[in-house]
């Protein structure tokens, strides 16, 4: 059990880099200054994590243990000092889509554990993976991930909705939380290399 609270706790940890680093790239590609890099990293970081606790009345995650601050604005720094091209995008492309499956995996775990019913902890688990790159977008002026016809908002649900069933059914946690890790992935895998995409609105848009 102490390995297992070890491997979340370091999922949680690199997906609050991954997803700081993303917004540090976001204040890249607008050449913004050092203190902008580190807003966006820190709000795309933990933007997720913290709309959770707050819906959820637990005390927000890295109030108590600013660590959590501390890794979002080395990933600014990181961004800031080494810089990222296209290969560079790429990877955070993959990277985000690993910190999406772990918080996932984590945000309906934690919900699970404070007792919230399973819908609802499925809920959670989605808007920790995905809101924090929505507010980064947001704020960066560019188009929403809300807006992609690409799978990402759905492949939060799916590693949400295989772990919380997979919980229900009475799996431990530890094989719940690799399947819905792994499905999660590999969906927005999916999503990246072959463009997959769920249909669209088929009727006539109003006038």
């Amino acid at each position: 059990m102490d390995a297992l609270a070890g491997a979340l706790t370091f999922l949680d940890y690199a997906a609050v880099a991954v997803f700081g680093a993303t917004g540090a790239l976001a204040a890249a590609r607008h050449k913004h200054d050092i203190v902008t890099f580190g807003f966006f990293a820190a709000v795309t970081g933990v933007g997720g994590g913290t709309l959770r606790d707050l819906l959820i009345g637990a005390p927000v995650f890295w109030v108590g243990r600013p660590a959590y601050l501390l890794v979002t604005l080395a990933a600014a720094l990181a961004i800031w000092l080494i810089g990222w091209g296209r290969r560079g995008e790429r990877i955070l492309l993959w990277l985000d889509a690993l910190g999406m499956a772990a918080y996932a995996v984590v945000g309906a775990l934690k919900a699970l554990s404070l007792g919230v019913p399973p819908l609802s902890a499925l809920v959670m688990g989605v808007l920790t993976s995905t809101f924090g790159g929505i507010v980064r977008d947001v704020l960066a002026e560019e188009p929403s991930v809300l807006l992609r016809r690409e799978l990402y908002i759905t492949a939060a649900l799916v590693g949400a909705a295989t772990f919380v069933g997979l919980r229900l059914a009475g799996l431990p946690i530890g094989p719940a939380s690799l399947a819905g890790f792994v499905l999660a992935f590999a969906t927005r895998a999916g999503a990246i290399v072959f463009r997959w995409s769920l249909p669209g609105f088929p009727g006539r848009a109003p006038p």
